[in-house]
Formats: C-alpha cells, structure tokens, sequence
C-alpha cells in the first residue's frame, strides 16, 4: 500500500477549507486526497500549526523548509519527496499512485496566492 504525506503551512483549521471564502484549490485537493484514500492508499495530513512535531521528526521535510517556507505543502510517497510549493492536482497524484516516487518526476512550484481562502497572513486565522 501506498502512503501519501502531505505537510501543509500552518492554516486555521486541519484541512485550511474554513473562512467565509474557501479556497477552490484546497476543496479541491481535499476531495483528491479522498479520492487516493478510496483507492486504497494511506493518505497522512499535517499542518505545520497543529503537528509540528511531524514536520520536526522528517528529515527530508526539515530540508525542504530550510530552504525556504514556501516550499511547503511537501507531499511525499512512500518517504520520497515529489511535491513541493504546490498543492499536486489529481492527474499528478494518480501519476505517483500508478508509476510511484521511483520515477524521479518532482512537481515543484511557487504557490499561487488566491483571493480569499485560509493561507498564512490571510487574516482569517
């Protein structure tokens, strides 16, 4: 079995789909996440806010924030980092479900920052 890990920026609240303007982006990435869980794959999320002993306890993760907070989300298969500064989208999760970690692709990008939502700063935290 697969284990997807997923280690978040600090957000208000578990899933950071709070506030009266939710952000598309982590609804969606909510429903994928349960999409890979109903596929048979463990799915761990942590947001650096309520776990930071997590994020703490994973080297590889620690390596990713020092070079910088917006590295995060980290999504991890199996322990190997693929994801970093962007929340993965569905095709790319079923990419790392069907060919895993092992096939050296790496999706890393700067986050965009959308109006509204529950991002760091944002205010509604």
């Amino acid at each position: 079995m697969k284990r997807f890990e997923i280690y978040e920026p600090a957000m208000c609240c578990s899933t950071g789909v709070c506030g009266v303007d939710v952000d598309p982006v982590l609804a969606q990435f909510a429903a994928d996440l349960q999409w890979l869980a109903e596929q048979g794959v463990e799915v761990l999320r942590y947001n650096l806010s309520q776990q930071p002993q997590a994020f703490a306890a994973n080297p590889a993760v620690v390596k990713e924030m020092e070079a910088g907070i917006e590295r995060l989300p980290v999504v991890t298969v199996d322990g190997q980092v693929v994801s970093t500064g962007v929340y993965p989208s569905r095709d790319q999760l079923r990419q790392r479900l069907e060919h895993g970690a092992a096939a050296g692709q790496r999706v890393v990008a700067i986050p965009v920052v959308e109006a509204g939502g529950c991002k760091p700063g944002s205010g509604c935290c």
